[in-house]
């Protein structure tokens, strides 16, 4: 059967299943259609090579418990694997694929040289004390160690929903027990607190990967132009959608950018202020009560679910997949949507949202911001020395001979800010790292954007980029 015949066969398959794999999957083959390749490679392309499903019992509270995990990996081609750990009631299989498939077309879009993977377990984290997830963990770290799921150089997890840097350490210490042997240990997971490995600027990389995204965006005029905006980002109204990390952090830089934050959602209630939210303000109500009621910065709202509706110029799902789909997406009033989220828009929905002509920025680009400086963190640990150890104070030494030379050739002292200039410290060498793939994977898309034919939307482009390598890695190594 021609590639063109299969794909198309797929794509109906996949319409007739309106689920989060289906959604990805779908949304795949839409640009598999304008990324020629040998019969057979899209459909081996999109699947998931394996899924680890592990059932273990950990004794606490005087009894056994038994808990239900799993690691997916998409793809291994490059190695290692790369993807989250998130602990949910409501996960499933299903999910951990499809965020493991959006694992390896993220990565690929980025040029990061990682498969996809995704790892999950079915648990409420609130349920159990720290005492216990510690316990609850190193048996899941266990399980995945010992089947070679949990490895420097085979998969690499990283936080993800309901997990965070203190669960990865428990991860690590617990596969270092494991393998003592093995000197990268230290780099089997990412997303470790600073003291444990971990590098300066990964706990705000996605909400800072977003941030560069809708600046790199709006340097675009052409692209701006799409979604009936123009000029920068100053004074543009915003809402959030999820004030967990993520949220937070994209939330704070873009007021810091000038944006206008209007309204934040979450689950139990929204708080909005036509005038603008003061985020740190709000950030420290929400830790302290779980809840935006009774903020005396904006005016709460119970039915969180309306404001997402509520007219903004940039819309930003930040929380879970499958928050707007084909029965709100009319009503969505945003001018451009930005998938801070993984999958939090149908593949139903995106078809609706691209009829109205809402310019959506996509998952696989939008949220790249994490995995990017997991990235930078893995090769720390696997070198085995801090960023800028070797350079930073040649280059004080440069830039302070520099403007010495200068300030007795103009007969001016320059302010102390300026004249002693350093050499860059970790977190401004990762936020240029992470900076520079953000705005060139940018450039890359809106290239396809504005000059290929059959790409009319910025998924697309990323999807065609991703696909285009993958499918160069398959060729080169003669799969």
């Amino acid at each position: 059967m021609p590639e063109t015949d299969l794909v198309a066969e797929m794509e109906a398959e996949i319409r007739a299943k309106p689920v989060f794999l289906s959604d990805v999957n779908a949304m795949v083959a839409r640009a598999a259609r304008l990324v020629p390749m040998q019969d057979g490679l899209f459909e081996k392309i999109s699947v998931c090579n394996e899924t680890y499903v592990t059932r273990f019992g950990v004794r606490l509270r005087g009894r056994m418990w038994t808990f239900e995990g799993w690691r997916a990996v998409h793809s291994n081609h490059p190695s290692p694997a790369k993807g989250g750990i998130r602990y949910a009631p409501d996960v499933g299989v299903d999910e951990v694929e499809a965020l493991a498939a959006l694992m390896t077309y993220k990565c690929a879009l980025l040029g990061l040289p990682f498969g996809g993977s995704k790892g999950a377990l079915k648990i409420k984290p609130g349920d159990w004390n720290d005492y216990e997830l510690e316990r609850i963990t190193r048996r899941f770290a266990q399980e995945l160690t010992r089947q070679n799921f949990l490895s420097s150089s085979l998969n690499v997890p990283a936080p993800d929903v309901g997990t965070n840097e203190k669960t990865m350490v428990w991860i690590a210490d617990e596969h270092r027990r494991l393998k003592p042997q093995d000197i990268n240990a230290e780099a089997c997971v990412t997303g470790k607190p600073l003291a444990a490995g971990g590098i300066e600027g990964r706990s705000e990389a996605t909400g800072r990967g977003v941030q560069f995204a809708l600046r790199e965006f709006f340097a675009h005029p052409k692209d701006v132009e799409r979604c009936g905006l123009s000029g920068g980002l100053d004074g543009l109204r915003v809402i959030v959608q999820g004030f967990g990390n993520v949220g937070y952090h994209a939330a704070k830089f873009l007021s810091e950018d000038g944006c206008r934050i209007v309204a934040v959602i979450e689950h139990n209630g929204a708080i909005e202020n036509s005038g603008g939210l003061d985020i740190d303000a709000l950030y420290n109500h929400f830790a302290a009560y779980r809840t935006f009621e009774e903020f005396a910065g904006g005016q709460f709202a119970k039915s969180s679910s309306d404001l997402l509706t509520t007219p903004c110029d940039i819309l930003i799902p930040a929380a879970r997949e499958g928050v707007i789909t084909g029965e709100n997406a009319h009503a969505i009033a945003a001018r451009v949507i930005v998938e801070a989220a993984n999958g939090p828009i149908t593949f139903e929905a995106d078809a609706i949202l691209r009829d109205r002509g809402v310019v959506i920025i996509p998952d696989l680009f939008a949220n790249a911001g994490g995995v990017t400086v997991s990235y930078f963190e893995w090769v720390k640990n696997i070198a085995h020395m801090p960023f800028g150890l070797m350079e930073r104070r040649r280059r004080q030494y440069e830039n302070t001979l520099l403007t010495s030379t200068l300030e007795r050739t103009l007969n001016t002292k320059f302010p102390d800010t300026i004249a002693n200039l350093g050499g860059g410290r970790e977190i401004d060498l990762v936020r240029s790292g992470l900076e520079e793939k953000m705005r060139s994977t940018y450039a890359q898309m809106s290239h396809l954007w504005n000059n290929a034919e059959g790409i009319d939307d910025l998924r697309t482009a990323a999807y065609v980029i991703a696909l285009t390598r993958i499918k160069g890695i398959y060729e080169a190594i003669g799969i």
